[in-house]
Order: C-alpha cells, then sequence, then structure tokens
C-alpha cells in the first residue's frame, strides 16, 4: 500500500501554539523574578509560521453586527409572495437589506403587502415590488425574472414559496387534479429556479436559492389525505438536491425548507371544518403546539444569505420534532 504520510500532512490545519521567552526583569534587583514573555504564532506543515491574528482564519470580533446575514443590496425574488408564508419570507428579506421582488399568480397582492412596501421604502431604504405571474406560463416567467435581472445588474437569491394543496383520497384523484398539483408544486418550481439560475450565471455572480418543501415530503400525514400534495413535496426535496449538484460550479448554492404545519388564514378555515385537527395536530409533535409563519423568518435570510454559504444539497426541516419521534 502506498503511503498516504505526504498528502495527510498538506492537508493538516494550522495549528496554533505558544512560544514563551524568558527575559530578565527590568527591574534591577537579585530577587526580582524573571519576566515571561508569551506570543502566539501559527505553524503550517511546511513549519512556516505567522504571528497570531494576522491569518486569515484567525477569529475576530467585527465592527458589523453579524454581517454575513446582510442582503444589502442584493436582488432577491419570492415566488408566491403576494401572501401568507412568502409574504412573510419577503417581509424578512426587506429587513436584511434586500430589494425583494414578490411573484404570484394572484392579481393583486393582499391588502398588507403595499404597507410593507411602503414600510420598506421609508424605513428600511429598500423596495418591495409585485409582479403577477403564473409559474406555469414558462414564457411570462422567463421574461419576468430577466427583466427584473436586467434592471438591477444582478440576481443574487429566490425563495420558491408558490405551491396549490387539494386533500383528496388517492381512489378519487383525478388525473387532471393530480397534473394540475404537480405542474405548480414541482414543475412550476423547477423552472423559477432555472429562470432565476440562467439570469445569476448570465451576471456571473452567483447566488442562493431556497425551495419551499414540506415535512410531508419525508412523512405521511396522520389524518390528512392529500397523496399528490405529498408526492409533489418529496419531488421539490430530490429537486434541490440535482439543482444543486448541477449549478455548484457556478457557485449556486440550493437547499430546500421544510415547515411543520403552519396556522395560516387557510387552515384557521380548516379548522372550522375539521375542528378535531386543531387539538389533534400539535400533539404531533415535540413542542406541542403549531407554528406561525414568523417562526420560518430567520431561516430564509439564513440559506439566502453568506451565513450558509458552505450549505448546499440539504433539506431544512423545521416541524417541532414532528418527523422525529
Amino acid at each position: 500500500m502506498a503511503s498516504t504520510s505526504r498528502p495527510l500532512l498538506r492537508a493538516l490545519p494550522r495549528i496554533s501554539h505558544t512560544v514563551c521567552a524568558i527575559r530578565p526583569s527590568l527591574i534591577t534587583s537579585t530577587r526580582a523574578t524573571p519576566r515571561v514573555i508569551c506570543s502566539q504564532q501559527r505553524f503550517s506543515s511546511d513549519g512556516s509560521s505567522t504571528p497570531a491574528g494576522k491569518s486569515a482564519d484567525a477569529p475576530f470580533l467585527g465592527t458589523t453586527r453579524l454581517p454575513e446575514f446582510s442582503l444589502k443590496d442584493k436582488v432577491v425574488l419570492v415566488s408566491g409572495g403576494a401572501r401568507g408564508l412568502g409574504l412573510t419570507q419577503a417581509e424578512a428579506l426587506l429587513e436584511a437589506g434586500a430589494i425583494v421582488y414578490a411573484l404570484d399568480v394572484l392579481q393583486e397582492p393582499s391588502p398588507g403587502f403595499h404597507n410593507i412596501a411602503s414600510r420598506a421604502e421609508k424605513e428600511l431604504g429598500t423596495s418591495l415590488h409585485y409582479r403577477q405571474v403564473d409559474v406555469r406560463d414558462v414564457p411570462n416567467l422567463n421574461k419576468t425574472v430577466s427583466e427584473i435581472a436586467d434592471k438591477h445588474g444582478r440576481l443574487d437569491g429566490l425563495i420558491a414559496a408558490a405551491g396549490i394543496q387539494q386533500e383528496t383520497p388517492a381512489l378519487e384523484y383525478s388525473a387532471e387534479d393530480a397534473n394540475r398539483m404537480f405542474a405548480v408544486n414541482i414543475t412550476g418550481v423547477f423552472m423559477t429556479a432555472q429562470a432565476v439560475a440562467k439570469q445569476m450565471i448570465k451576471f456571473g455572480n452567483g447566488g442562493s436559492i431556497a425551495l419551499i418543501a414540506s415535512m410531508s415530503g419525508t412523512i405521511a400525514n396522520r389524518g390528512l389525505i392529500c397523496p399528490a400534495y405529498n408526492a409533489s413535496k418529496a419531488g421539490v426535496i430530490q429537486l434541490g438536491r440535482n439543482l444543486a449538484s448541477e449549478w455548484g460550479e457556478y457557485n449556486i448554492r440550493v437547499n430546500t425548507i421544510s415547515p411543520g404545519y403552519i396556522v395560516t388564514k387557510m387552515v384557521e378555515n380548516l379548522f372550522v371544518e375539521f375542528p378535531e385537527r386543531q387539538t389533534e395536530w400539535p400533539k404531533q409533535n415535540m413542542l406541542g403546539r403549531l407554528s406561525a409563519p414568523k417562526e420560518y423568518r430567520g431561516a430564509g435570510v439564513f440559506l439566502i444569505s453568506d451565513a450558509s454559504s458552505f450549505m448546499t444539497g440539504s433539506d431544512l426541516r423545521i416541524d417541532g420534532g414532528h418527523s422525529s419521534w
């Protein structure tokens, strides 16, 4: 077997040692204790050294608070951003400094959207914009994304939150309904990510893409009959891994977020029809409660920002421990 000592030695990280020298005290007394002066040096495998604090990998306390989370002047798109979880993600991105474009099929976004846009401009010095786009209309999708990127000369991120849900037993599902689910939840997500990646490659700055999946892409929900939806979210998780493997060479990172049950307006309406779910669902996770859209704000900013610069091809599951029993 060939020796591996040389490559292993080269792979060793820099090691910090303390070097001490004993010097006579400046006090002219025969009883004075010699003064010990210590300095840290960092040694590499070839024996060379640099003073501590001078190496690029030395720890430091920056003057800006957690600058790796900043999205200042970056341009980020949020599909499904007109309301709900998508709009909450857009708001968090704005607070981190990003210029945000929300894409959605709705003719007009929710009433709160315009208030957020106004505050973003006045209080944060950034901007929130709306573009009506159906992710199934690929030519218009590509045109819209290209126009946004050309306007700013860059495109830095995407949170793909557009998706639909339909609760129907598997034996009753029609092919048309299943195909509509997959067209929005898988193909629509794929084409949105593709449109964004093309612009990232065009401008050469790389970027980060976060696809909203679901814990339902990993588990079958007890008491919730939605086979096509769950299959579509499993597809999103696998899609994220494959896009990450192809686009890493362009410095484009792709990850997924898998939320647990979120209390939105739609879910509140569902509880009216199925009141038992409001009491049963919280019992199915380790925290004994359901989540709110705001609890996913940090995850989106983390994945789009440089705080996650070495993370790609991963699924960030945030489900209160539901899937870990």
